[in-house]
């Protein structure tokens, strides 16, 4: 078996679908980054949903997918075009498009670069969007405790 075919069926799909975006609708427009080739990349299972990165010749995402569960898997609504959905992750809150396309069925995506021209290499994008994904499910340190006097205690300080 191959990488290719270990890889699961929702980021082939993924990959397929922009791979057909690049080749169709976004050929040859000037906010192409001709340095970068679309790629998913990173999926983890993260409470019942599939998050990850999707670099393209002309944006940098972070993606999520249904689960395990299907259509509602980890709660990734079905959203109209336009409309969206705040996830709660470690790091913080962040805001989802809703997306839907035939082959892959709806997902979810959070733009990091559009367009993605700063970028000299696919490996430069590959390691931005994988280091912006790390941060997204990092669990920030516990605050330090703060030490109090007796007297700041007394005096409110």
């Amino acid at each position: 078996m191959n990488a290719v075919e270990s890889r699961p069926a929702d980021e082939l799909a993924l990959e397929a679908l922009f791979q057909g975006v690049h080749a169709t609708r976004m050929r040859d427009l000037p906010l192409n980054n001709p340095q970068l080739r679309v790629e998913a990349l990173g999926f983890r299972d993260w409470q019942g949903a599939r998050v990850g990165a999707l670099v393209t010749p002309w944006s940098v995402l972070l993606t999520i997918l249904p689960g395990p569960g299907g259509a509602d898997g980890g709660g990734v609504r079905r959203l109209s075009v336009g409309c969206t959905q705040v996830w709660r992750f470690p790091s913080g809150e962040y805001e989802f498009h809703g997306h839907e396309a035939e082959g892959l069925g709806h997902y979810q995506q959070c733009s990091l670069f559009s367009p993605a021209l700063e970028f000299e290499s696919h490996e430069a994008a590959r390691i931005a969007a994988l280091a912006a994904l790390d941060a997204l499910l990092a669990v920030p340190p516990p605050p330090e405790p703060r030490k109090v006097s007796r007297r700041g205690l007394l005096l409110g300080g």
